[in-house]
């Protein structure tokens, strides 16, 4: 058995990945000692979910909401970032200070 390249497996179609996928799993059945059968399985799934994952980001594209699996994964850190228009925001307090007490302009002598 030879081994499967990827950029072969994306020129197909579903059916065809399914069908491909199940005459895998019979030859691994009768196989003892099966690894690269094991790893062809692997990347038919991969590109199956792939291919399914970008079609639900097209469909989704112009939505409001996005399921969450399909937001953009970032770290933990960015995500509950607040937002450049909450940074901007300032405190009744910080209002007045600024009124009261602007910034001094002093003219430096060269």
């Amino acid at each position: 058995m030879a081994r499967i390249k990827v950029h072969e497996l994306r020129g197909k179609s579903k059916t065809d990945l399914q069908a491909q996928l199940k005459e895998l799993k019979s030859e691994l059945s009768l196989l003892r000692v099966a690894k690269i059968v094991r790893t062809s399985i692997a990347r038919v799934l991969t590109v199956i979910s792939q291919k399914q994952k970008s079609a639900l980001r097209e469909a989704y594209k112009k939505k409001k909401l996005l399921p969450l699996d399909l937001r953009p994964k970032k770290t933990r850190a960015i995500r509950r970032r607040l937002t450049k228009y909450q940074l901007s925001l300032k405190t009744e307090r910080e209002k007045k200070r600024e009124k009261y007490f602007p910034m001094r302009k002093y003219a430096i002598k060269a």
